[in-house]
This record gives structure tokens, sequence and C-alpha cells, in this order.
């Protein structure tokens, strides 16, 4: 039977080629949405990982995490220097990583940070960032580019760049008195990371004129002193016990001296606890904390909650590829019926030999069955040609990491709908011929 549908399909090429290449394009299509949403889902969740807690300004969690994690929006207000600080001494925190946004360079985020930054932020599978350049920056006047941005400038150790104020694409200032010499590039990440300048914290602050202060003090100025920090037992916090603010010797080293600060204020920082269960304890003891209004999120569940939220772009991309799969189903439905009417004297003379009613219904079935396995298997091969070719386009303009691998089960499963689908379409032609056959006999007239 196999056999007889081949052949006919080789008698009918140009129809055949058509069909197969319309369910080659739906398939694609539908594989495609399903790996591009895989693979983005797989890089939001790999953004940040290791870090057991984000902490900011009063917000909402997800604007948190949209302008700490993904350079996404800005931040409500800022947390002075003297939060962190305190914060940081805690004795359940084992490192704070702090960062201060709000200019850009051509359009992408510079985060300012120290190097600390580097030593403890990790992404993926708890993967530390790597250098595929230089090294961390040791003074004010460096800069260190994501992989992507030292790709798309060409820029590369030793050159220097401009930064402007604000976040947009567009700036009308320009710290050009206050250029950066790279010293470092990172490697490629696949994630935010990669469209990013990192800066030190001291020459942001330098940029907007904080240390101009410093300058008094050469002529003898004094300034008021910051006010003394809270200490824990300050707080009311029911059913936590009370713990010490006095900084442990793993937190002492690399923490900042208070009358030497980099900066006054941050956008965030990030916080990595000694012992991770006890991460619930801290957010509320943070988003309690009197001293000053703060908002302390755990990651991982604010990426989840944040990713059921855009999952309905999701689902309507699946809806829209479903659609093209089915118009070319319809499209293959509709050769096969127009081809019945020039086929009725083929059926005819297949009866004469002997072949009965069932074995014509058969031959429509295998002839469908067989465009549809061959139209999956084109779209596949069609699927990986693309990603092959459009990867780097795609990671280089919207940040996601296409990967080649094996088929999953969930796009296994699609291209076994799409044959069982292709097969019951088949049914509609196949019973048509299979009518006509028992009517038409060898008495037809053409």
């Amino acid at each position: 039977m196999v056999k007889l549908a081949w052949a006919s399909l080789k008698s009918r090429r140009a129809n055949a080629l058509l069909t197969v290449f319309a369910i080659a394009i739906s398939v694609m299509l539908l594989l495609g949405v399903e790996r591009v949403s895989q693979q983005t889902r797989s890089g939001f969740a790999n953004t940040i990982s290791g870090t057991d807690l984000i902490v900011g300004a009063r917000s909402g969690p997800a604007n948190l995490l949209l302008y700490s994690v993904f350079h996404i929006g800005n931040p409500s207000a800022n947390v002075s220097w003297d939060s962190f600080a305190h914060w940081q001494q805690h004795e359940q925190v084992a490192w704070a990583v702090p960062i201060a946004l709000g200019d850009s360079f051509r359009g992408h985020p510079v985060i300012a940070t120290d190097e600390t930054f580097f030593a403890h932020f990790q992404y993926g599978r708890r993967q530390a960032i790597q250098f595929q350049q230089g090294a961390v920056f040791d003074a004010t006047e460096q800069a260190i580019l994501g992989a992507r941005v030292a790709r798309q400038h060409q820029l590369g150790l030793g050159d220097e760049l401009v930064v402007a104020h604000g976040t947009g694409s567009v700036s009308f200032h320009h710290h050009d008195e206050d250029p950066l010499s790279i010293v470092g590039v990172l490697a490629p990440t696949g994630t935010p990371l990669d469209n990013a300048v990192f800066v030190p914290l001291r020459a942001l602050a330098g940029m907007h004129g904080e240390h101009d202060h410093e300058h008094d003090d050469a002529h003898g100025h004094e300034h008021e002193q910051p006010a003394q920090r809270p200490s824990f037992s300050d707080q009311q916090i029911p059913t936590e016990p009370t713990e010490s603010t006095e900084p442990t010797e793993s937190t002492e080293h690399g923490a900042h001296d208070h009358h030497d600060r980099p900066i006054d204020s941050l956008s965030a920082f990030f916080v990595g606890l000694h012992s991770q269960p006890r991460a619930i304890f801290m957010q509320r003891m943070i988003n309690t904390w009197g001293q000053e209004p703060l908002t302390a999120i755990m990651p991982g569940a604010t990426l989840q909650d944040l990713w059921r939220t855009l999952n309905m772009f999701e689902r309507t991309l699946a809806i829209v590829s479903g659609f093209v799969l089915l118009t070319g189903l319809i499209g293959m439905l509709a050769t096969l019926l127009a081809s019945l009417q020039e086929r009725r004297r083929e059926m005819a003379v297949l009866r004469s030999l002997g072949a009965g009613p069932k074995t014509i219904f058969g031959l429509l079935v295998s002839e469908a069955l067989l465009l549809t396995m061959i139209g999956i298997g084109v779209g596949v091969g069609l699927l990986y040609s693309a990603m092959l070719i459009l990867a780097p386009w795609i990671e280089m303009q919207f940040g996601v990491v296409i990967t080649i691998g094996a088929p999953s089960a969930v796009e296994w499963q699609r291209m076994g709908i799409v044959l069982i689908a292709g097969s019951l379409i088949s049914c509609i032609p196949a019973w048509r011929a299979y009518r006509h056959s028992l009517a038409d006999g060898l008495s037809m007239k053409f």
C-alpha cells in the first residue's frame, strides 16, 4: 500500500510538493514557537542564581526585580549607603553587593558596583562571571563591558567610552569630562549582563558631583556625621529572635568603611546568606525595618510569579501557530479533494484490478500520511537550519540564547498531534473516494 501511495504521489509531484511545503512551514512555526518559548523561559529563570535576597527601596517585587536584574525601568527611590552598610554587617549575611543605576552608554545600562559583584554574582546553575578579556577594575576611571556591548560597538581593552546621563537610547547630557578606560570584557552569559556596562561606584558618584564635598574637607570644612545606625535589638519583631548587629569575621572583610563611602545612595543590593533557609526571616526583618522603608524579595519566587504573568504571551503565540498549522492541514485537504475528480478513472481502474473499496480508502489515507510525515521532516529540517542561521542574530538583538539540541518531549508531542490531525483530515477525501468507487465501477463516462 505504501509503495502504491508513493507511486501515486510521484505522478502528481507538483501538488504533493506544495502540500508538503505548506505542512513544513506550519510545523516549523509550531515547533519554533515552542523552542523559542522554552529557551526564553530557561534564560529568564537562569538570569540570577545564588542570590538569596534583593533589597531596594519600598516598591513592588516585580518592579524591584525588573530594574535590578533585567535593567528595565527605574527605582522609585534609592537606598541610603547607611542602610546598605547596616545590613551588610548583619551576622546572617555572608556577602552583599551594591549596585547603582541611572546612566547609560549608547542605550546600554550602566551599572555602578564594586569588585564584590564579579566575585559573588552568579547566573544559570550557579555559574560565576568569567572574563573574556582583561580583569576587574582597580581604579575609578575604568569600565567593564558586557559581551554584547563589546561586540556590537567593536570596543576592546584600552578604548575609552563616555557615559550619558539617563537610561534612554538618546541622551542630551554626556559626562564628557569623565571618560572611562575599558579594562575588561565579560564572557557571554546569555543574560542581561551581556548588554550592560559596569563602572566603579566612585566613578558614578564623581560624575554626579557627589564627592565635591571632599574638596571642601581639604579646606578645613566639617560635615555633619551620619546618624548612628540602629541595632536589631531596637526592632519589635514578634516570633523572630533578636539578632546581633556586630559584624562577624567573615563579613568584616571587604566591608566598606562608614566614613569612606564610595557613593551616597544605591538603587539596590544583592544579599547572600550563610544559611539559605534563613532568607524568609531576613526578608521579613528587612521589610519591617523602621529606620528606612525597604523591600526585600527572594529572586527565585519573584521570577516564577513574573513568568506566570508573561505566560499569556506564550499561549497567544502557541494559538497563532496552531491556526497556521490548521491552515496547512486544510490546504492538504483541499488538494486531496480537488484531485479526486481527476482520479476517478484511476480509482475505477484499480477497482477493475481487484482493489476493494477498503483498499481505495487505505490508499488515500496512506498518501495523506506520507505527505504529513514528509512535511514534518522537512519542517524540522527548516527549523534547525533557521536556528543555525538566526541564533547569533536573535542573541544580539533580543538577548535570547538559542541552543541546538534534540527535540523536547513537548515538541515530539506536537509532531504526534500533527500526524494524527493529518490522518483524521485524510479520512474525508478517502471516504469520498470510497463512495465514488462503489458507484463508478467501470461504467463511468468520461
